[in-house]
């Protein structure tokens, strides 16, 4: 028994010990918010105040030391994110994750952004603030790297430490700017259905804009190898440990809309969901300058600030900014290809991927006249017949750090509108609103044009030169509205006016979120801060009703049962809200997907049918095509010496709707909630290994909200019946030139990206409810309730 006894005291004291151990390290872990620490390179004292939720306020006597400090504090919360994000655009993840991560670095390896990048950084005046400052930050990040806590997800995976430069904060941009394109998941898709069943069944996807109803005023041939480059893209891009840009909604409503008689500006850029969030938010404080920004990991500016003077933020432009080309080579000679002037040889660079735990690839890139070659990147495609890919981010120059630090710096609209020119790519629609009363939006992009009758969602014609791009325009043709007669501007990813008769081509969403938008500011003048922030976490379709009531008049009506009649009673009662204890959206989407399914995947296939479903095309069509009975799509071609008709089609989906949802919710209609069946998860990279996720996931949470409403909860379509979201407002930003002291902001999870911060995930439930946090600017309240960090200059 004594020796029992003792066993047991020694047990418990070993747990003590490794508990009091753990503790210790997890303590170790946590970022530093409060205390002294010296840094090199800086002039003066500088005093970091961490507000209640984690938000840095960073007081300096120059502009030059505030970086220093924001580079050491936004490493300290996001250094492994900063990690992944530069690693991505040169190919570089396989060094961390092995060779699962390979397709994902020899596609972005050989699309060209690391050339591209050190091509822009070669033309670098050195001496210029954008640079200096740039570098200063990079300072910062590098004494974390060297001096501060090794995250966990370092010690976890094996990672070594490497300093920042700023190769890598123009890869990031890079990175950045492919995944707000979206013609490569889309121009292929549609080559392989009008190659394989012509041209009828394009026009009820409205490639051409005919969709496209509510949009932006503005006041001035081989079939398989084509859906593989679709195929591919998506899959890299979804399975990518950083989420790609994908919509978003602003609106500034000017003085004559609003109840002060003061601008409000309003943002949530819309990004696939993770944890750590996108956005790193940070107030920069010195006697010559101050702002108060929203930062990618790893970059130096804000894409999205504001301060007493003005604010700015952005949307996706969705405008086609890469095309792809279809190469001839020379007979025999597969070195060589055709031009409009003979044949060319094709350029040839090599590049070394290493792999962590196994041999070094050697990718050997081939290009021609018009980019990349898309067969040796993309696996599936046949290497007899080259595409190749042009993307105006690395064809034309990339002046994206003067663009960034002149909206950052701007002293005026004028000014301000110099910067949004030097954005060549990606396409953005930028936001901008004022003390002064002025509203704005610029679309940034170097447009162009091809020759009449050139069709850019199509792969095109390479050996040729007449599917070549024609002029490149002047800014000045880009769409745009400054102080426009009817009050306010507005973006929703949906396409602009025509400028000159001539309509962009773009990848552009419904029309829901500007229907909804437009509607609401057009009906009223005198918005203030409040009602702005309802109107930002709006959960109601005005387009999801009347396709309803679409539906339902093409079922037939004959042999429903209980549960069917009920359902329709519910739809029919159903004003277009997205609640969490709304019952008609779950029966909605269950009909819309088993529709969508039953019209489009007999002809498409069941990859292409899923790939359909994630880009615009998908969405665009469900409005419009459910009211064209005679639709070649209705007809199922799987289905011998029949003709479906949209009746059959629609009343089919709806019987299995409900059939289905019985099998998954019961057959208690009432009990058929939204929230059961539409959730959301912030997952970090490390969380999708089952015995981390608690540790490093935030969420599930049950999520109210929708595709393609203001609070765009985006999910894609299954057969579980349950809508996973993946992703959203990425930010909820209000900025209030009446108050501009308590402007609002609100993060998906957190500010920090340590899981062992009380910042890591302290907003998630109040982003779920649509809950909003103060952007504090006065330093006397900063200070009541700020935990204070001082960096001292380094003694010598």
């Amino acid at each position: 028994m004594r020796r029992f006894k003792k066993f047991l005291l020694v047990l418990f004291v070993l747990i003590v010990v490794i508990g009091i151990g753990l503790c210790a390290y997890i303590f170790h872990l946590k970022p530093k918010y409060e205390g002294e620490l010296e840094l090199k390179n800086i002039q003066k004292e500088t005093i970091v105040y961490f507000d209640d939720f984690g938000v840095p306020h960073i007081y300096a006597n120059s502009e030059k030391d505030a970086m220093t400090a924001l580079g050491y504090v936004h490493a300290q919360e996001r250094l492994w994110q900063m990690e992944l994000l530069r690693r991505i655009a040169p190919g570089k993840l396989s060094e961390i994750f092995g060779s699962v991560a390979l397709k994902n670095d020899m596609f972005f390896s050989g699309i060209g952004i690391e050339d591209a990048s050190a091509k822009a950084i070669a033309k670098l005046d050195k001496n210029s603030q954008s640079y200096q400052l740039t570098m200063a930050y990079l300072d910062g990040i590098n004494q974390y790297l060297e001096e501060g806590v090794t995250p966990i997800e370092f010690t976890l995976v094996g990672v070594k430490k490497k300093k920042f430069t700023i190769e890598d904060v123009y890869n990031i941009f890079g990175y950045m700017s492919f995944s707000f394109a979206m013609a490569q998941k889309t121009d292929p898709l549609l080559t392989d259905i009008r190659n394989k069943y012509g041209s009828a069944y394009l026009k009820d996807l409205g490639i051409e804009g005919e969709f496209n109803t509510t949009q932006i005023k503005s006041s001035k041939e081989n079939i398989e190898e084509y859906t593989a480059i679709s195929k591919s893209v998506a899959a890299l891009l979804d399975k990518s440990p950083i989420p790609p840009f994908v919509g978003s909604n602003s609106w500034v409503a000017g003085p004559n809309k609003t109840k002060s008689g003061k601008v409000i500006f309003a943002n949530d850029p819309h990004i696939g969901f993770s944890q750590p969030g996108t956005w790193y938010e940070a107030h920069l404080v010195t006697p010559n300058h101050e702002l108060y920004g929203c930062y990618l990991a790893g970059t130096p500016f804000p894409l999205l600030a504001h301060n007493r003077d003005y604010a700015y933020g952005l949307t996706m432009f969705e405008n086609d900014d890469i095309d792809f080309y279809q190469e001839k080579n020379k007979a025999g000679d597969s070195t060589q290809y055709q031009t409009p002037d003979g044949f060319a040889k094709y350029q040839l660079i090599k590049k070394t991927i290493k792999v962590k735990d196994s041999s070094d690839v050697v990718l050997t890139v081939k290009s021609s006249r018009h980019g990349p070659i898309m067969n040796d990147l993309l696996e599936r495609l046949d290497r007899k017949n080259p595409i190749a890919m042009t993307w105006t981010y690395t064809q034309q120059p990339i002046q994206i750090l003067d663009a960034v630090y002149g909206l950052s710096h701007a002293k005026s609209k004028d000014d301000f509108k110099k910067a949004v020119q030097l954005v060549a790519a990606p396409g953005l629609n930028v936001m901008y609103g004022d003390a002064k009363g002025n509203v704005a939006w610029w679309a940034t992009g170097k447009l162009y044009k091809h020759n009449k009758g050139v069709s850019t969602y199509f792969i095109l014609d390479g050996a040729s030169g007449k599917d070549d791009i024609a002029e490149y325009l002047d800014f000045s043709k880009n769409p745009s509205a400054e102080n426009p007669e009817w009050g306010y501007v507005y973006s929703a990813n949906n396409q602009p006016e025509a400028i000159d008769g001539f309509l962009y081509p773009g990848y552009y969403l419904p029309e829901d979120r500007a229907k909804r938008i437009s509607g609401l500011m057009d009906a009223k003048s005198n918005w203030d801060k409040e009602e702005i922030s309802k109107m930002i976490y709006d959960n109601t379709s005005d387009v999801s009703p009347g396709v309803v009531q679409n539906l339902i008049s093409s079922l037939n009506k004959k042999s429903l049962s209980i549960e069917e009649r009920q359902a329709i009673g519910v739809l029919k009662a159903w004003k277009g809200t997205n609640n969490l204890e709304d019952i008609a959206p779950t029966i909605y989407n269950k009909w819309i997907y088993l529709y969508l399914k039953n019209t489009f995947e007999d002809e498409m296939g069941s990859d292409n049918f899923n790939l359909f479903l994630g880009v615009s095309l998908g969405k665009q069509i469900i409005a419009r095509q459910i009211v064209n009975e005679n639709s070649v799509w209705w007809d199922n071609i799987k289905t011998k010496n029949v003709k479906e008709t949209r009746s059959e089609i629609v009343s089919k989906s709806f019987h299995e709707a409900i059939t289905a949802l019985k099998k998954q919710l019961g057959n208690n209609v009432p009990n058929w909630n939204w929230g059961k069946v539409h959730t959301v998860e912030h997952e970090h990279p490390l969380g999708k290994v089952a015995a981390l996720r608690k540790l490093f996931n935030v969420g599930p949470f049950a999520d109210p909200g929708s595709n393609e409403v203001i609070n765009n909860q985006f999910f894609g379509y299954n057969e579980e019946g349950k809508y996973y979201v993946k992703g959203g407002p990425s930010t909820r930003r209000i900025v209030d030139f009446a108050d501009i002291e308590n402007s609002w902001s609100i993060l998906p999870t957190g500010q920090s990206g340590n899981p062992f911060s009380k910042h890591y995930d302290d907003q998630a439930d109040m982003f779920v409810h649509g809950k909003f946090r103060k952007m504090k600017l006065n330093k006397e309240e900063i200070i009541k309730t700020s935990t204070k960090l001082v960096f001292k200059p380094e003694k010598k």
